[in-house]
């Protein structure tokens, strides 16, 4: 039996939430994370400045779409104006809740946009953030942070404390700085730092991968919930499995023609997304993971071999024909 999750008035019905993550979680893989029983999958990172503008590619990013079970979007900014301005479009859009990224370590963002995690390093401007986002909508407002900068500044309880303070709902954290970027272990631990300062649900982020991570990770956290990132690569139906084995429930992972059939219907709805050529290209990401978590062929080289070949496919038909013969390799092993 899951156990649901309160962020304000929005019930999240489970304990494992699947991350946003940028060329990854676009439209077509919420859709297929959600029809397998994922009951939260974020957005991309959206930069509300050219969200507020109508950047094509940004927009695109927060498309929201039908039936989800939720519709969560994820917004990056530096000012209170865009912040606010995105939060509306956000809203407008039927977002059910709205979670606020002060967490992204990429270069880009900390140190070209000054935004995600560079942020905990001017918890006054990322409380003023906050207030901006909280004051334009009424829907609930969540955000993501790491422990903090580096190990000198771990100031990822107090943050916590000041945000809900002003009105967020719910804060995920990935147990590391962003100077760690993703080396080392992520440290549950220190999590039930930032669960000690805050009656909101928090959610323990970083390296849960199965249930026994994401038992470990809540005891030693004292999180509502996880998380889950790269672990979701090339297993969309990771946060059922994953919720069953901590309720002590039985959830078959997809036998290997089931496997095959939410490849091919994933990538036949980023080829609807994006039409044939840009979808392609984006699929192959997802492509590659897909055949990573294959269970043919058994020799790491061979299965490389296949994921090279796949990727380098130039049309969906020789993709899907490619797929299917892998598949039929993997069935007849």
């Amino acid at each position: 039996m899951s156990n649901p999750v309160r962020i304000g008035d929005v019930e999240i019905g489970g304990r494992v939430w699947i991350a946003p993550m940028t060329g990854v979680s676009d439209l077509p893989f919420r859709r297929a994370a959600s029809r397998l029983g994922a009951p939260y999958v974020a957005t991309e990172m959206v930069a509300c400045s050219a969200f507020a503008a109508g950047r094509p590619d940004v927009v695109r990013r927060a498309a929201v779409g039908e039936g989800l079970p939720r519709m969560v979007v994820q917004l990056v900014g530096r000012t209170p104006e865009d912040m606010a301005a995105g939060a509306r479009l956000a809203a407008a859009a039927g977002a059910d809740v709205i979670d606020l990224n002060f967490g992204c370590p990429a270069r880009e963002v900390t140190a070209g946009a000054l935004a995600g995690s560079a942020l905990m390093r001017e918890p006054e401007l990322l409380f003023r953030l906050i207030e901006a986002v909280v004051d334009a909508v009424d829907t609930p407002v969540t955000i993501k942070m790491r422990l903090g900068w580096d190990d000198a500044s771990r100031n990822a309880p107090a943050i916590a404390a000041g945000a809900e303070a002003r009105g967020v709902r719910a804060i995920t954290v990935h147990g590391r700085t962003r100077c760690q970027f993703y080396k080392g272990h992520a440290d549950w631990t220190a999590v039930a730092e930032v669960k000690a300062e805050v009656e909101v649900p928090v959610i323990v982020n970083g390296d849960i991968r199965d249930a026994s991570d994401a038992a470990r990770a809540l005891e030693a956290s004292g999180a509502d919930a996880v998380m889950i990132g790269r672990g979701v690569y090339g297993r969309p139906w990771i946060a059922p499995w994953i919720e069953a084995g901590l309720s002590g429930g039985v959830f078959e992972e997809p036998d290997r023609e089931a496997r095959l059939e939410v490849v091919l219907q994933h990538l036949s709805e980023t080829l609807d997304f994006y039409g044939d050529r840009t979808g392609l290209r984006i699929f192959r990401k997802h492509l590659a993971a897909y055949v990573e978590e294959a269970a043919t062929p058994a020799d790491p080289a061979l299965r490389a071999e296949a994921r090279r070949r796949l990727c380098r496919m130039e049309t969906p038909r020789e993709v899907e024909a490619g797929l299917r013969e892998l598949w039929r390799e993997e069935l007849a092993a």
